[in-house]
């Protein structure tokens, strides 16, 4: 048996028996079943708060379960990148909210208009008051697309811009441009924003794949490819940092180090950089936009924000192993608006799940909690179709991989794509129903 065959039957016995793994074993339920009427309001249906619900509803008997959201579909986020590059339709990241919800959960399709930590309420935009005995704030983060001067989402898909992380359909009109740009080449400049952003990964994922798509179409010789970064390196970890900085280099992409993106011209395809020594300009034929992050609204104005920093984004003050607040004990954060030093992506979410589910029935219970959350976060950093990087990182920068001795970190690796392309979603899946 060849080295690479060892490999595949690896990774094929890896998925599968992961697949059976996450169908099958339920965290949680062999534990027995707490007693409780204790009312628990959750913010938001995405990952971190439908795979808690689900959780949670096996975890408490006669616990008052509220999710407030009211969105109708759930996005698999992680896909977003692969529809942005043509490798999947936009409905491949589509599924409805309340396919995932369990019974038991009762599910309030509004909006969460205001938090009052002190009275222990939430209002919803029609007016209702929800008290509560503990509260989970989960409601992901928005995108502020507004700071970005000249721009405005019905632009995606036209005269080179695209946008991947505004949802489905913009991923779908990004891979229009992008296209196009692939075929008869040009200036490509890649963007990420100043702030904490979901997945920090995706921006540099976006620009492997669409040099790579152009380099296999023939046209490599027609592209320039740019990345501006806000910050002074690649990634936040050094060592991938690095690791990307020396992809970046052999593949003549230029790398553009203290460039926030300010405004755009679309008419005349010309982008606004702030840097450290004034403005500057760049032309581009496509154009990647990623906007400032923030967290929502309800959020900032609930006093629920951490007061000392990132008080421009407002994510909420939390313990980073606990995810607990700090001053309001009954309340916990989750997932993206987490003011945390890693941890928005989806591969954060399902660590820091059980995390919340352990401190939220230990206080119901009266006792410790035993569970922390190291800050693990997951980037299958693609770096050409058919190639990715496993990147695995905690608090500190350590490279925690999960496979030891099977797939290497930093290395391109077929396996690690598959790992981003079969595996991932279903053990997504698994994460939302409380079983992974």
């Amino acid at each position: 048996m060849t080295k690479l065959n060892a490999t595949r039957r690896q990774f094929f016995g890896l998925a599968a028996g992961g697949a059976a793994a996450a169908a099958l074993a339920a965290p949680g339920d062999a534990r027995a079943q707490v007693s409780t009427n204790a009312r628990i309001v959750i913010i938001g249906a995405g990952a971190g708060g439908t795979s808690l619900a689900n959780r949670l509803v096996r975890r408490l008997e006669e616990a008052q379960i509220t999710l407030l959201d009211p969105r109708v579909q759930h996005l698999y986020q992680p896909g977003l990148s692969l529809v942005a590059a043509g490798l999947k339709p936009a409905e491949y990241v589509v599924s409805q909210t309340t396919d995932w919800l369990p019974d038991g959960v009762t599910l309030i399709a509004e909006k969460a208009a205001a938090i009052d930590p002190e009275a222990r309420t939430v209002a919803t935009e029609s007016g209702q008051s929800l008290p509560y005995d503990f509260l989970v704030v989960a409601p992901g983060l928005v995108l502020d697309h507004d700071a970005i001067e000249g721009f405005s989402l019905d632009m995606v898909g036209k005269n080179g811009i695209g946008a991947l992380y505004a949802g489905p359909d913009y991923a779908a009109r990004t891979w229009q441009a992008a296209a196009r740009f692939t075929e008869e080449g040009g200036v490509g400049l890649f963007t990420r924003p100043e702030t904490e952003m979901k997945c920090a990964g995706a921006p540099l994922k976006h620009t492997f794949l669409i040099d790579d798509i152009s380099k296999r179409a023939g046209n490599g010789g027609k592209i320039d490819m740019h990345y501006a970064a806000p910050q002074g390196s690649l990634f936040g970890v050094p060592i991938v940092a690095e690791k990307v900085r020396m992809l970046f280099d052999q593949r003549g992409i230029a790398s553009h180090y203290r460039h926030t993106l300010t405004s755009i011209d679309a008419g005349a395809k010309r982008a606004t950089f702030r840097t450290p020594d004034g403005t500057t300009e760049m032309d581009y034929d496509y154009l990647h936009v990623i906007p400032p992050q923030r967290a929502p609204e309800v959020i900032r104005q609930s006093g629920l924000s951490w007061a000392d920093k990132w008080t421009d984004q407002g994510w909420v003050e939390c313990d980073k192993a606990s995810l607990r607040h700090l001053r309001y004990p009954e309340v916990w954060a989750l997932g993206d608006v987490a003011g945390v030093p890693k941890g928005k992506t989806a591969a954060s979410v399902k660590w820091q799940v059980p995390v919340v589910e352990d401190g939220l029935v230990s206080a119901i219970e009266g006792t410790e909690p035993t569970e922390t959350y190291n800050g693990y976060t997951s980037c299958p950093m693609i770096t050409r179709v058919g190639r990715a990087m496993l990147v695995e990182f905690d608090y500190d920068n350590n490279l925690v991989p999960s496979f030891p001795g099977m797939i290497a970190p930093l290395e391109e690796l077929w396996i690690s794509w598959l790992m981003k392309e079969v595996a991932l979603k279903a053990t997504y899946n698994a994460m939302l129903r409380g079983r992974a």
